[in-house]
């Protein structure tokens, strides 16, 4: 199951409304701009203001506050999967770069590229499990 964020219950639950963030900040007693951090997790509603949210969406507060919040830790986390992930995705590439130019200038043989080729593939595998893993 993918995280869901406090910003990206509101962003969702804002569109399901067919509300603008300029709207739901009417509603709220707060900015458009104030609204946009929300969403974007750079901000938080003020506690006292979460029921009036859960009003708004005509949800419960339980419901709403059904997510993950993204911690520090889980940011770093996230950094180190993405060069994890890019690494492995280079790994790929480098290696089908290496056998093609190695064979153009005649000096791979056969097995070698074959070695190459599965280190390129397993590691483009790796990462595309990890990406649809992430997404179920």
């Amino acid at each position: 199951m993918k995280k869901r964020t406090l910003g990206m219950m509101i962003s969702s639950l804002r569109k399901e409304k067919g509300m603008t963030q300029l709207q739901l900040a009417e509603k709220m007693g707060v900015t458009d701009k104030a609204v946009s951090k929300w969403e974007r997790d750079l901000s938080m509603p003020d506690l006292n203001s979460i029921p009036k949210l859960a009003e708004i969406f005509e949800i419960s507060v339980d419901d709403l506050m059904q997510m993950k919040t993204d911690t520090t830790e889980n940011r770093s986390q996230n950094k180190v999967d993405e060069i994890i992930d890019t690494v492995l995705k280079g790994i790929g590439i480098a290696m089908g770069i290496a056998v093609t130019v190695l064979s153009i200038l005649g000096e791979l043989k056969v097995n070698t590229a074959f070695v190459m080729l599965g280190i390129g593939l397993a590691s483009v595998s790796i990462s595309l499990l990890k990406d649809k893993k992430e997404n179920n």
